[in-house]
């Protein structure tokens, strides 16, 4: 059986309007992070913002971090550091796993 594209955490389904009533912030908002590439959406066709699953959570951390206080620009930052963690962490897996499968 296909999977179907709201199985995909990265499928873009859901509009600006629809994300910004889920997540009860101002389109503006939305805007604001993508045009400071803190939340990068894709686009359709017609060149409208759709968010994945994935968007939204980001888009959560996101306000939770200006909620304390951090401008866009250290946001911006820290999601950079958390993916160049998250891709260390992941090479140190896959070196253990060779180290463990030579062993």
């Amino acid at each position: 059986m296909a999977e179907l594209p709201f199985d995909d955490e990265h499928a873009p389904l859901y509009s600006l309007g629809q994300v910004a009533e889920m997540l009860n912030v101002q389109q503006a908002y939305l805007r604001r992070l993508d045009q400071h590439d803190v939340v990068t959406p894709s686009r359709s066709e017609g060149g409208q913002r759709r968010y994945s699953r994935r968007d939204i959570r980001t888009v959560q951390h996101v306000t939770r971090m200006a909620d304390a206080g951090m401008t866009l620009i250290a946001i911006r930052r820290i999601l950079e550091l958390e993916r160049e963690l998250a891709a260390l962490r992941e090479e140190l897996r896959r070196a253990r796993a060779r180290l463990g499968e030579s062993a």
